[in-house]
């Protein structure tokens, strides 16, 4: 497993409840510009329509020696490959309220291009400020260990 790019705001923003691997459908420029690493998941997520998942928001630059890449989307939804039943247990939660599908990180495995989505929950301010002061304790730590040594 070779990760090509990760999320790192979801994990800052939500409260992550359960993973799952999907594949996804990609053009053959897109499968290029994301083997140069020119994809960006910021801001991205997934919603259920007629019982497919899409993922919406992922940017997937264009390489510039393609000759049409200014006719290109760049933006696009694309489908997620996942199992009929797990889209439609996160169907019914995002009904539910208060949950969301948000794609955590893009990796190779083999020679096939997958993505990890999650279930996840907003985390509220106190919740982000709570990640935050967790973190800084555990530089601080870290810092004092290197400095007995």
């Amino acid at each position: 497993m070779t990760l090509i790019t990760k999320n790192k705001k979801a994990y800052f923003d939500y409260e992550i409840l359960e993973t799952q691997e999907a594949g996804l459908e990609l053009f053959g420029y897109e499968v290029k510009a994301i083997r140069a690493k020119q994809v960006n998941l910021k801001g991205s997520y997934c919603s259920v329509i007629n019982n497919e998942l899409w993922v919406k928001a992922m940017h997937i630059g264009v390489k510039q020696s393609l000759s049409l890449w200014s006719n290109l989307e760049t933006i696009r939804p694309r489908k997620v490959f996942l199992m009929k039943k797990r889209i439609i247990y996160y169907g019914s939660k995002i009904k539910e309220g208060g949950y969301s599908i948000i794609p955590l990180e893009l990796y190779f495995s083999g020679s096939l291009i997958k993505m990890r989505v999650a279930l996840v929950k907003g985390k509220k301010q106190h919740q982000k400020k709570q990640t935050l002061k967790e973190r800084t304790l555990d530089k601080e730590a870290k810092m004092m260990l290197k400095k007995t040594y």
